[in-house]
């Protein structure tokens, strides 16, 4: 019996064997299999880390798109961001029945025409986009077909939280993130460059004066049915912009044609002949230049004769008037016959230190160079003194005025953000060239109040804040071909403002193309009329907050100014 008992002894041991083989083997199988997927976790997670979605970030050439930085407001408000999308690729040499697939694509996107779909699935290009910017229901239905010549690639697209509101200074960018217009073309280079994606770019804007910019011009548009309007409010110490709109205006979220008049910048692109109020500057250069003093004047009782013109005021006192005065009422008799004691030459060597004869140094591509007389004779020498037969961009007025009232400074505007030590080494860089003197400058602040207190810029005046402006009325230029042919009956009017204007900070420039009277202003459309209340509006709302604590009527001796203190009708 003995060796029965160990035969089966044996037999046991040998059937554990086996099993136990096995059961190494199934054990070395999910061991591998583990491996395998560790590998794969551990190239998912370092190599795609910055790709939660899985699938490659790719442009067309199959290259790695990166993010274009973000562009905030002075405040940290963004303006431009990125978010990623899905777009449809398809790799063609992995197709094998394009035409079906065609149909089975043009079903779940059907704005796209199945012939365009058909070239790019047997285009001889490795690689080629079908549709770009996908919804997440589009790409689960394109899953769903199964087919692996068909890919998916991360882009960026460029958003625009405001929409319109500030579609002029930021511009576009187009396919693959390609800039077209605005800071984002300015700015490319700094934008794209992926050691910077991090780094925002801070604008000098303030999005909240730009709403209020934005929606009183669009009230007065609409009050006046003008063909349009612009604005810019300017730092009259720093250059800084803070608002700039021209409207219309256009959504850069949406594709726009590069020659859809909406793009066009009326305050960078656009020249004007801005009316009266280049009498600022015909004023201030007098004063400066020591032709004139406050106590003297002109007469004004007649019309002038100049090269076939007649030359008369809008707002006549027929009588001898003091300089003051000629600027309080917008005599365009007595701007002339101080232009015409200053001369050509110191009148053109003023011009020309206020910039008015080059460019802008405003950080985008599109800006305009003025339109300057052919020759400097007697008569342009008149009519450029009130603003007419030159013309110049709205930024170009806006930024004359800060230097007629910050001490005499030509502080060159700027869309990018200055921190307090920037504007601190402007304010006290004695080496600053001066425009005019900082007495000339003081002279300039008084006249420009009793513009508001007393003449065509009336209806600027906002309770509790002191203000200083000039109103601007010019009709436009008839088309030009082989000559000069006159004036067309509409116009633009304007009004430009400083506040608060005993201690200034900020210069509100607004105007209007093409106003129309109404029955509220007498059928009037001038700057009076139309702009000046305008801006009257834009200072009573950010007058608090930018915490501009308001304040008592600022008294001056009007007597001492030789200024009458009846009203302009």
């Amino acid at each position: 019996m003995k060796p029965i008992d160990l035969r089966v002894e044996g037999a046991r041991q040998g059937t554990m064997e086996v099993a136990r083989n096995r059961i190494i083997l199934v054990m070395a199988f999910f061991t591998l299999g583990f491996l395998s997927l560790a590998v794969k976790l551990i190239s998912i997670g370092v190599f795609q880390a910055n790709n939660s979605t899985g699938y490659q970030t790719a442009n067309a050439n199959g290259s790695l798109l990166m993010a274009r930085a973000d562009i905030v407001d002075r405040n940290g408000v963004v303006l431009a961001t990125n978010l990623k999308t899905p777009s449809l690729g398809v790799h063609p040499k992995l197709i094998e029945d394009a035409e079906l697939l065609s149909y089975k694509i043009a079903e779940v996107l059907p704005g796209l025409k199945r012939s365009d779909i058909l070239e790019d699935l047997t285009s001889a290009s490795p690689h080629a986009w079908i549709k770009r910017q996908l919804t997440p229901k589009q790409m689960f239905e394109i899953n769903k077909l199964g087919e692996p010549g068909l890919v998916f690639s991360d882009a960026e697209k460029r958003i625009y939280p405001h929409g319109n509101l500030v579609s002029h200074v930021l511009g576009s960018v187009g396919f693959e993130n390609k800039p077209t217009a605005g800071v984002e073309l300015y700015y490319d280079e700094r934008l794209s460059d992926p050691m910077r994606s991090e780094d925002a770019l801070e604008l000098s804007i303030d999005i909240r004066l730009q709403h209020i910019l934005n929606q009183e011009l669009k009230t007065y548009i609409d009050r006046f049915s003008a063909r349009g309007g612009a604005g810019v409010i300017l730092d009259v110490n720093s250059g800084e912009i803070l608002a700039l709109t021209s409207l219309p205006d256009f959504d850069p979220n949406e594709y726009i044609a590069a020659n859809d008049p909406k793009r066009f910048n009326q305050i960078l692109q656009g020249v004007y002949e801005l009316g009266s109020g280049f009498k600022t500057f015909t004023i201030a250069s007098g004063l400066d230049n020591g032709v004139v003093d406050l106590t003297e004047g002109f007469d004004a009782s007649k019309p002038v004769r100049v090269s076939g013109f007649t030359i008369h005021d809008d707002h006549a006192k027929n009588r001898w008037l003091s300089i003051p005065e000629i600027y309080v009422y917008s005599s365009n008799i007595g701007t002339l016959k101080l232009a015409q004691e200053i001369g050509v030459e110191r009148q053109k060597e003023f011009f020309e230190k206020l910039g008015l004869f080059r460019k802008t140094d405003v950080e985008v591509f599109e800006v305009a160079r003025p339109i300057l007389p052919r020759q400097w004779g007697p008569t342009e020498l008149v009519t450029t003194s009130y603003g007419h037969g030159i013309a110049v961009t709205p930024l170009h007025l806006a930024n004359g005025v800060a230097a007629m009232v910050n001490g005499g400074r030509l502080n060159p505007a700027t869309l990018i953000r200055k921190d307090a030590s920037d504007v601190e080494e402007i304010l006290f860089d004695t080496e600053q060239p001066q425009v005019i003197s900082k007495n000339t400058s003081e002279l300039m602040r008084n006249l420009m109040h009793l513009v508001v207190e007393y003449g065509t810029g009336k209806s600027a005046k906002v309770d509790g804040y002191l203000i200083g402006g000039k109103t601007g009325t010019a009709n436009k230029p008839a088309e030009k071909g082989d000559g000069f042919r006159g004036y067309k009956s509409e116009i633009i009017s304007s009004f430009v403002s400083v506040f608060p204007i005993d201690k200034p900070k900020y210069v509100v420039f607004a105007m209007l193309d093409e106003p129309n009277g109404i029955k509220e202003t007498f059928n009037m459309a001038s700057g009076g009329w139309t702009a000046a209340p305008l801006v009257g509006n834009i200072i009573r709302r950010m007058g608090p907050l930018m915490g501009i604590e308001p304040t008592k009527t600022k008294e001056i001796e009007y007597e001492d100014l030789m200024l009458v203190s009846e009203s302009v009708e």
